[in-house]
């Protein structure tokens, strides 16, 4: 039987801001896939694959006896955050939903704000959306990358700092990118321009925010 797998670009990158010896949640998990290799490879000591729908939990069933996981991994079917205890996670991954949807699941988390817990996001779609909820709540991204699978992603790695920051409409789309140092940061924000100036034909305010953000170029 088959003991490892590769992850994709865009999980090995989520993978890559898990702490050591932590335990994870994946919440949105699908095939557990994620998770399974984050304590196969012995960075998680144990992981929650969770997921709303049944049939995507049955997929991460499939994972994590096919790799032998099974005193590792657990499953859990919950909305969210919302079935996970304050000492069942301290690294919580969410990934593979909109930006909007991902501050929600934080937002109704009542263990969000340990300042203790990382969250690892990577929004599909709507970043900026999640980065103005993040700083408005007193969280902050300590780090944040890109990564190519079809397309480009960015992935942050956040924690509750207790500061309420206001930032710039520029800083929602670029975040802690490095778009002049780092051609995959460059191309993400080159992407988010292109659907600024989409929206500028309706609305002069996502322009001035265009044209901004190419000074970052």
């Amino acid at each position: 039987m088959k003991e490892s797998f590769n992850l994709d670009s865009r999980l090995n990158l989520c993978a890559s801001f898990v702490r050591n010896g932590v335990k994870v949640a994946d919440i949105g998990t699908d095939h557990a896939y994620l998770p399974v290799w984050l304590c196969k490879k012995g960075i998680a000591i144990s992981a929650l694959a969770c997921d709303i729908g049944q049939e995507p939990l049955q997929n991460g069933i499939k994972t994590i006896k096919k790799y032998h996981a099974e005193n590792m991994v657990e499953t859990r079917l919950c909305n969210g955050l919302e079935r996970i205890n304050d000492d069942e996670a301290q690294d919580i991954i969410i990934a593979g939903m909109g930006g909007e949807t991902i501050a929600e699941i934080i937002n109704g988390w009542p263990y969000a704000k340990n300042k203790e817990k990382h969250f690892i996001l990577q929004p599909m779609t709507r970043s900026n959306e999640l980065v103005e909820f993040l700083y408005k709540n007193g969280f902050e991204i300590i780090k944040q990358s890109c990564c190519k699978e079809r397309k480009i992603y960015t992935v942050m790695l956040v924690k509750y700092s207790g500061n309420i920051e206001n930032i710039s409409k520029e800083f929602t789309y670029i975040g802690k990118l490095s778009p002049k140092k780092n051609a995959l940061d460059r191309e993400f924000l080159k992407m988010e321009i292109r659907n600024l100036e989409n929206k500028s034909k309706g609305n002069e305010k996502y322009k001035i925010v265009a044209e901004n953000l190419k000074k970052e170029l």
